[in-house]
């Protein structure tokens, strides 16, 4: 199934869509797409430790991650008025200016899940194939 909607001016990116896969009980699926803006972001960058956080019109020309019935991963890349790309581990605080089009594709035939990896220092993602 085919999830679409938008976000508009002032919503958080990362909570909205959150909030949209547990209002529509979406336990597995992947982020299809999304396009817009943002005025503020804010994102984990690679190792874990540190963030990015700026306050500035970006676009959004990157999205890609897996939902759960233990929650979202998602990653993102923003470019400012110059064309500088810069993107990481999406974490609340990314604001949305004019727009954000979101799609989510739904999977039905796989549980998908999070467990602890003691190996990696996270909770990584757990398939399972159920048709």
């Amino acid at each position: 199934m085919m999830h679409v909607f938008r976000l508009t001016k002032g919503m958080d990116l990362r909570k909205e869509i959150v909030k949209y896969c547990n209002d529509n009980n979406i336990k597995a699926g992947i982020i299809g797409a999304c396009v817009g803006c943002c005025y503020e972001i804010n994102f984990r960058l690679a190792g874990g430790e540190k963030f990015y956080h700026n306050v500035r019109d970006y676009e959004i020309v990157s999205m890609t991650g897996t939902i759960s019935e233990d929650g979202v991963h998602i990653h993102v890349s923003f470019s400012d008025d110059e064309g500088v790309t810069v993107g990481g581990h999406l974490s609340e605080g990314c604001f949305v200016n004019s727009t954000a089009e979101v799609v989510i594709i739904e999977i039905d035939n796989y549980k998908l899940t999070r467990e602890f990896d003691e190996e990696t220092g996270y909770k990584e993602l757990v398939i399972k194939k159920i048709k």
